[in-house]
């Protein structure tokens, strides 16, 4: 058995939602390395002509449309030009999201429902537009980009931290309903990634020093580093590909080690 061939994606066509950058970019880059054509949405023209620009400065011809994947007409006419394009959605990727970091008591309930509906919602749709596809074809894989917090809680974040559970939980539901297809639903759980979203956690404050997170988050980390978007890379190849075929509903944590480790003793 050639084992590199299980991990190769190519003819494959891969739907990353939210791919403009960051986390969402890396991973579309890595499944594009393995061998898998690339769609990708935005819901700004202006992010979409930038992403697009990025993806051919890495050589990836990557295909982009502007969709909100919380709306369902506009995801099911999402996948329908994809599928003329470029053919059936073989692999789809979950990462578009969005965080507010607002005190619960200080959180509207439209703001609170705003990140559920990008964060957990759309997972939903989106998966329901590609499953019936998948399921007569009889193969298929989604991933879904969960989060640390979809096992713990932290200040400030109460309504990313409920999304995310809710994603954990959706992905385990996929891959009990979906299994029998011979279809496969894991998620990948980030831990604290240097991305422009994690941006305002990592500012020098103004005496020089490190931001009092920045420090708490790479104490807690046996990596003792924050993660980067292309640590990401290969637990997508693995979970999109044939490699990971008996692997349904699983999160795979690429967290550093953080989830397993209390501490160093003060």
């Amino acid at each position: 058995m050639d084992i590199l061939k299980k991990f190769s994606l190519e003819g494959k066509t891969a739907l990353v939602t939210g791919a403009a950058y960051g986390i969402g970019f890396a991973i579309a880059e890595g499944l594009a390395s393995a061998g898998a054509k690339i769609a990708f949405n935005c819901r700004s023209e202006e992010h979409l002509r930038t992403a697009l620009d990025m993806y051919r400065e890495k050589g990836i011809d990557a295909r982009g449309f502007l969709c909100d994947v919380t709306k369902e007409d506009e995801v099911a006419s999402l996948v329908s030009t994809i599928e003329n394009a470029l053919g059936p959605v073989d692999i789809l990727v979950n990462n578009a999201g969005i965080i507010k970091r607002i005190p619960m008591v200080e959180m509207t309930a439209e703001e609170f429902r705003e990140v559920v509906d990008i964060d957990l919602t759309a997972a939903f749709i989106t998966s329901k537009a590609v499953l019936p596809g998948m399921m007569e074809r009889r193969n298929g894989k989604i991933i879904n980009i969960c989060s640390m917090m979809s096992e713990l809680g932290r200040e400030t974040v109460s309504a990313y931290a409920a999304a995310k559970g809710g994603l954990k939980m959706l992905t385990r539901n996929i891959a009990s309903e979906y299994g029998p297809y011979n279809i496969q639903c894991n998620g990948i759980g980030p831990g604290y990634i240097a991305t422009p979203q994690t941006a305002p956690l990592r500012e020098r404050q103004p005496d020089g020093s490190r931001h009092p997170f920045d420090s708490f988050i790479v104490a807690k980390t046996p990596a003792e580093r924050w993660g980067n978007p292309e640590d990401l890379m290969g637990a997508a190849v693995f979970l999109a590909s044939e490699a990971s075929d008996f692997v349904n509903g699983h999160i795979l944590y690429i967290d550093g080690g953080i989830l397993a480790y209390i501490g160093r003793q003060p």
